[in-house]
C-alpha cells in the first residue's frame, strides 16, 4: 500500500460527497457538462491571500506569478487582491491586459524574450526583468525606436540557493538572470542608456516547506540587494524577493510555518540598511497562492482486475495532471492527495490503482492507494490541482483534448 498526500483543509462533505465552495461535486460536474474538470475555489484563494497579509509585514507586497494558473477567471479574481503580477510570456501579458490589469503592475521575466515580446511589453509600460546583457541592449534599442524609456529591472543570478528547494533558480551557471558580479555594470549601462530603472529581481528557488530555508534565503536576498544597490550607485525602486513557499503534496509533508516566516521578515524589514530605505518590497508567489485551491475531477469509466490488482480507469490522466502522474520532475513517484469524491469521507476498504485513459503506462493518478470501493460512474478527486495543472500538462497528447475549468 502507498499512502496518499494530505488533503488541504477547507473542503467538506455534503451528503457523502466532496463539496467545493459549498456545492457537491456532482452538481459542479453537471453544471460544467462533463468530466474531466478543474474546479478552483474562490474561498480558498481568498483565505490564502488573507493568511499572507496577516503574516507578512505591511511593507511587503504580494505578486501573483501567473504561470502557476493563467486561467482568465483566476487572474481576474486575483487582480484586486494582490499588488502585482509576474508574467513569463506575451501570451500571459495579453491575458492580464484582457482582465483589466494596469500593465504598470506587471513585470516580465524569462530568459528567451523575443523582440516582439519586448516591444509589446515596453509599449504597454510593463517592467522587464532583464535576464542578460543582450536582452538589455535589445530593450534599449527597441525603446529608442518607439520613443519610450523601457522600464527595466535586472534579474539577478545569486551565488547562493534556497536550501531544500524543489526547483533551484539561482547559484552557479544558470540560464536565468545576470550573474551577481555583473549586475552593477549592466545596471549603470541601462540607466545611462535611457532606461527607467526599476530595481532588482532575485529568485532563488521554489516549493520549499522549510521555514528555516525560506528565512535564510530572504535574509540573503536583502543583503545582496543592498550590496548591489550600493555598487550601482542608484536607488533600488523595487525589490522582487522571489517566492519559494511550497505546499504539501506528499505523505509526511507539513505546511510552511508562515507566521514564523513573516515574523523573521518583519525583523529584517525593520532594520533595513539606508540604501534600501525607500525600496518597494514584494514577494512573488504562484503555487502557494493557488495550488491548494484547485481540484481535478475525473470519472471512473471502467473497473478491472489484472493479476489480482484492481484498476480504476478514469476519463482523466496525465494530459491534464502531469505533475500528479509523477512525470513533471519527480524522481520517485508518490501519490498526490486524492479521494473518491462521490464517497468522500467513507472508510477505505480496498487497495486500488487509479489510472487515466491514455495508452501509456505513465498515465497514473494513484498507485496502490487505499480507497472506499468505487464503481463505474464515481468521481475521483485529485487535490492540489490549482497550480501547474491544466496549463502545464500536454492536453493535446493522444487527442483527448483539454479539461474544462470553472471558478466557484
Amino acid at each position: 500500500m502507498k499512502p496518499v498526500g494530505p488533503i488541504p483543509s477547507g473542503f467538506e462533505s455534503l451528503d457523502g460527497e466532496l463539496a467545493i465552495g459549498g456545492r457537491r461535486v456532482s452538481e459542479l460536474v453537471a453544471e460544467a457538462g462533463a468530466t474531466p474538470l478543474f474546479v478552483y475555489s474562490k474561498a480558498l484563494l481568498d483565505r490564502r491571500v488573507a493568511e499572507l497579509r496577516a503574516a507578512l509585514p505591511a511593507r511587503v507586497g504580494v505578486n501573483f506569478a501567473v504561470k502557476a494558473n493563467p486561467h482568465p477567471l483566476v487572474i481576474a479574481h486575483m487582480a484586486p487582491q494582490v499588488d502585482g503580477f509576474d508574467i513569463a510570456s506575451s501570451g500571459e501579458l495579453k491575458l492580464c491586459v484582457a482582465a483589466g490589469i494596469d500593465p504598470r503592475r506587471i513585470s516580465f521575466a524569462g530568459p528567451g524574450k523575443r523582440d516582439d515580446e519586448l516591444e509589446a511589453a515596453i509599449a504597454a509600460g510593463v517592467t522587464l526583468n532583464c535576464e542578460s546583457e543582450g536582452e538589455g541592449m535589445r530593450a534599449l534599442a527597441i525603446g529608442a525606436r518607439l520613443g519610450i524609456a523601457p522600464r527595466i529591472a535586472i534579474r539577478v543570478n545569486p551565488s547562493f540557493v534556497m536550501t531544500g528547494s524543489g526547483m533551484k533558480m539561482g547559484g552557479g551557471a544558470k540560464q536565468f538572470g545576470v550573474d551577481a558580479e555583473k549586475v552593477p555594470d549592466l545596471a549603470r549601462r541601462m540607466i545611462a542608456g535611457g532606461a527607467e530603472w526599476r530595481g532588482l529581481h532575485i529568485f532563488t528557488g521554489s516549493q520549499t516547506l522549510s521555514a528555516d530555508a525560506i528565512i535564510e534565503a530572504q535574509a540573503n536576498v536583502l543583503a545582496l540587494a543592498a550590496e548591489l544597490t550600493e555598487a550601482i550607485g542608484h536607488g533600488c525602486p523595487k525589490l522582487n524577493m522571489g517566492g519559494g513557499l511550497g505546499i504539501p503534496y506528499f505523505p509526511g509533508d507539513t505546511p510552511v510555518d508562515l507566521p514564523r516566516v513573516g515574523a523573521a521578515l518583519a525583523e529584517r524589514v525593520a532594520s533595513l540598511p539606508d540604501v534600501l530605505a525607500d525600496t518597494e518590497l514584494c514577494i512573488e508567489l504562484g503555487r502557494y497562492l493557488v495550488g491548494e485551491a484547485g481540484v481535478y475531477l475525473c470519472r471512473v469509466i471502467d473497473r478491472k482486475e489484472s493479476h489480482g490488482v484492481t484498476f480504476l480507469v478514469t476519463d482523466g490522466g496525465l494530459h491534464h495532471q502531469l505533475a500528479a502522474s509523477g512525470n513533471f520532475g519527480t524522481v520517485v513517484r508518490r501519490n498526490y492527495p486524492s479521494a473518491i469524491a462521490t464517497r468522500y469521507g467513507a472508510e477505505p476498504t480496498e487497495e486500488v490503482n487509479i489510472v487515466g485513459c491514455l495508452c501509456t503506462p505513465l498515465d497514473r493518478l494513484a498507485d496502490n492507494a487505499m480507497m472506499p470501493r468505487a464503481e463505474v460512474g464515481d468521481l475521483v478527486a485529485v487535490f492540489c490541482a490549482g497550480a501547474y495543472g491544466a496549463s502545464a500538462s500536454p492536453s493535446a497528447f493522444l487527442g483527448h483534448g483539454p479539461a474544462a475549468e470553472i471558478l466557484v
